[in-house]
């Protein structure tokens, strides 16, 4: 059986940039973790009212901006999974490893945490490392509400507040904008040699 303490950070990851790199090295070092798997969604249903680019188009940009990162690793387990991804099948197939897991999240995923598919089960499966500006109200009521418990299971991460966003940034592309420090160089050379996010 294999031991040590896991971050998993999910998303589209459309594209991956400088504030995921972030979160997942400030984690490791807050939570002191062994590991950070990155898990592009291969159908990320909570997205479903805008375009996502093609899976393996988000897979290989992961690659790219974690290349060179003793650290973390990526897991196309939810592409191969196919249909709708949730993250409780994720983490319940990843407990198989025998590992002890956080679950990296930021305030906007957290508030919308009672909408997904059994959260209940996944606060048994893994703790929450929640990505937290030291300015803003930790959890929200209405996640305490709705998930009890929930409280003792988060682990604060303070973030810098970085400004940077995929929405933003597939917008710089579009205009044809420079992305420097905010997308790893190699993330946008996959961007720019398959189109995407062009008008």
């Amino acid at each position: 059986m294999t031991t040590g303490r896991i971050g998993l950070i999910g998303g589209t990851f459309d594209p991956p940039h400088l504030a995921h790199l972030v979160l997942a090295s400030i984690a490791r070092y807050e939570l002191k973790l062994d590991e950070v798997l990155f898990v592009p969604a291969g159908d990320p249903y909570r997205k479903a009212s805008r375009p996502v680019s093609p899976s393996a188009s988000r897979l290989r940009m992961v690659e790219e901006a974690i290349d060179g990162l003793p650290w973390a690793s990526v897991s196309s387990i939810e592409i191969d999974r196919g249909g709708p991804t949730f993250t409780v099948q994720t983490l319940e197939n990843l407990q198989s490893r025998g590992r002890d897991w956080w679950f990296l999240l930021g305030a906007d995923a957290l508030a919308d945490l009672p909408h997904w598919k059994d959260p209940a089960k996944i606060m048994e499966l893994a703790r929450f490392g929640l990505a937290q500006r030291s300015n803003a109200a930790a959890i929200p009521e209405a996640v305490v509400e709705a998930l009890p418990g929930i409280r003792e299971r988060i682990d604060l991460i303070e973030m810098p507040q970085l400004g940077v966003s995929s929405t933003k940034l597939r917008q710089l592309v579009r205009d044809g904008r420079p992305t420097d420090f905010l997308l790893p160089k190699r993330v946008r050379v996959v961007i720019d040699e398959l189109g995407l996010y062009a008008s």
